[in-house]
């Protein structure tokens, strides 16, 4: 039989990982052993920077009411030399704990399409959903987008290529420099008043869909994740489909398949939600996806902590069947 071999790289790729044997593949009985080498796997491969127990530094900006919740923008700390910005919507009148989300937006005009600052977009102002559901929203502006976009790059969309090369010179990753700052930002939302440290959850869509599910993955300090438009195969998605460069970890594809990431969040709360017209993130392998999260689940004793929604749409937050259930988990 002739060997394969082909001039087309692309071919090649999909070749290759088409028969690859992954270092991590779940199944029934992997036990925390297995969920925390893992974990160490993944931070070796995205460059998780070492967690460090700097001052937070919270600074106010500007404080505002806006009707039914107030909105403070805020920068704080993350690491030595780098801050970060963000939204914190209260709502009105709030005297007891409460449960909280941290927001996440993807590619596009950055947080302030979270919170209406930006015409509003394909997240359909997620961050207001959550406020307007009883959440205390802490909306998180990710490296190389709006407030956080490198100078040098102001004219673009977003500065991702630049700092997500830098990141890789570093041995470092732009997943890992984005989780680290999700995992930052719930030192900020965990100081707030009335905030519940038992009920934080994360969100995000798309490029923000990866910071809240791989966070959660990696930070059992959150109680829950829902993640739009990301959750699907890497070989479906990422590596089938273009997508931008900060979706990448080098050796990520010979260490584990997406869907098999979910084992290191259960028992812990997962909403999985995309459209089914979604052209990156393809609905069937989404389908496929969600059903190893349901065996994953119910290996685990908690079936009823997965929920998923595939939806009538394209890349877009829907959160119709999400923000329900979020309530419901957290009531």
């Amino acid at each position: 039989m002739r060997h394969f071999a082909t001039l087309d790289p692309h071919e090649y790729a999909q070749h290759r990982l088409r028969s690859l044997q992954r270092e991590f593949v779940w199944s029934p009985g992997c036990d925390e052993s297995w969920k925390e080498a893992l974990r160490s796997r993944l931070r070796e491969s995205i460059g998780l920077p070492e967690m460090t127990e700097l001052p937070l530094e919270v600074e106010q900006i500007e404080r505002r009411g806006m009707g039914d919740y107030e909105r403070e923008t805020l920068t704080y700390s993350t690491r030595q030399g780098v801050r970060a910005f963000a939204y914190l919507l209260v709502p009105k009148g709030v005297t007891a704990s409460c449960p909280a989300v941290i927001c996440v937006p993807g590619h596009g005009d950055g947080v302030d399409a979270l919170v209406g600052e930006a015409p509003e977009d394909y997240q359909n102002q997620f961050a207001i959903q959550c406020v307007r559901s009883g959440f205390i929203t802490l909306a998180i502006e990710p490296v190389s987008f709006g407030h956080r976009k490198s100078g040098v790059d102001e004219g673009k969309g977003s500065s991702c290529n630049r700092d997500s090369m830098a990141a890789l010179m570093f041995g470092e990753t732009m997943i890992g420099w984005r989780c680290f700052d999700a995992m930052a930002a719930y030192g900020v939302l965990r100081s707030q008043p009335h905030v519940d440290p038992n009920r934080i959850a994360i969100i995000g869509i798309s490029g923000g869909g990866l910071v809240a599910f791989w966070t959660a993955c990696l930070d059992e300090r959150f109680a829950a994740a829902v993640v739009s438009g990301y959750f699907n195969t890497f070989l479906d998605s990422v590596l089938s489909i273009e997508h931008c460069v900060d979706n990448f970890a080098p050796g990520l594809a010979k260490i584990v398949e997406m869907p098999d990431m979910a084992a290191l969040i259960a028992p812990r709360k997962l909403f999985a939600e995309s459209g089914n017209l979604d052209p990156i993130f393809p609905a069937e392998a989404f389908g496929r996806a969600c059903l190893t999260a349901e065996a994953i689940y119910k290996d685990a004793g908690v079936p009823g902590a997965f929920a998923s929604d595939l939806f009538h749409g394209d890349h877009v937050f829907s959160g119709e069947k999400a923000m329900p259930q979020l309530i419901e988990w957290f009531s």
